[in-house]
């Protein structure tokens, strides 16, 4: 299985951090950030890896090389702007191929064992879902008793930003730059959504104040 790594975001909300530094290179416990995702990646046995990148691409490119020095095979998807989600994951297809693949938001951090997510069988895509953070507590889909995921429902779980996604799942899209929840919760009409809810370490390192807060937790583990 290949493994994508979404990595082009203008980390806006990162800023004054990232004024000069892409969100992915920031620090967090002595490493880039998107080099915690390359290490957990290589554990659970993914070697194959795609990078989609745009805000100051070279530097991620630079500063991750092929790979090798972390056990993986790198290969980069530039776009001139971002594209969104959906239309990222359409932009690299040539370099995923057909099969599911691991789609992750580079600007988190888990502590999920990856090979502990199941094969995707006939569904579209398999989501990680975890109890709603503070800063959304609204969550986004609801995950029912039997594992399968909808747009609505008693209790609503918030995505982790990991998932195992079928690559037809962004054929014909309306437009080159399209987002993914609008193609996932046309899947969960269509009965072929699954989910797991991982209740072990997550953290949407979407603030300074967050990734100064993970920074701690993780030298002190």
């Amino acid at each position: 299985m290949k493994a994508m790594i979404l990595a082009a975001g203008l980390g806006t909300r990162m800023r004054p951090l990232t004024d000069h530094c892409p969100k992915p290179l920031l620090p967090v416990a002595g490493k880039p950030l998107i080099v915690h995702h390359l290490e957990r990646l290589a554990a659970s046995g993914i070697r194959q890896i795609v990078i989609n990148v745009s805000y100051r691409a070279e530097q991620i490119i630079s500063a991750l090389g092929d790979g090798s020095r972390y056990g993986v095979e790198l290969a980069f998807s530039h776009e001139e702007q971002p594209l969104e989600t959906a239309g990222g994951i359409a932009k690299a297809r040539p370099l995923l191929g057909d099969s599911p693949f691991l789609l992750i938001n580079g600007d988190i951090w888990t502590d999920l064992v990856l090979s502990s997510l199941p094969q995707l069988g006939n569904d579209l895509a398999h989501l990680v879902l975890v109890d709603n953070p503070p800063q959304h507590p609204d969550g986004d889909f609801y995950l029912d008793d039997s594992g399968r995921v909808h747009a609505q429902g008693e209790r609503t779980l918030t995505y982790a930003g990991i998932a195992l996604i079928a690559p037809s799942l962004v054929d014909d899209l309306p437009e080159p730059c399209y987002p993914l929840a609008p193609l996932l919760r046309q899947a969960m009409r269509q009965q072929r959504v699954g989910g797991t809810h991982h209740r072990g370490h997550w953290v949407d390192v979407g603030t300074p104040q967050r990734l100064q807060e993970l920074d701690a937790q993780l030298r002190t583990n």
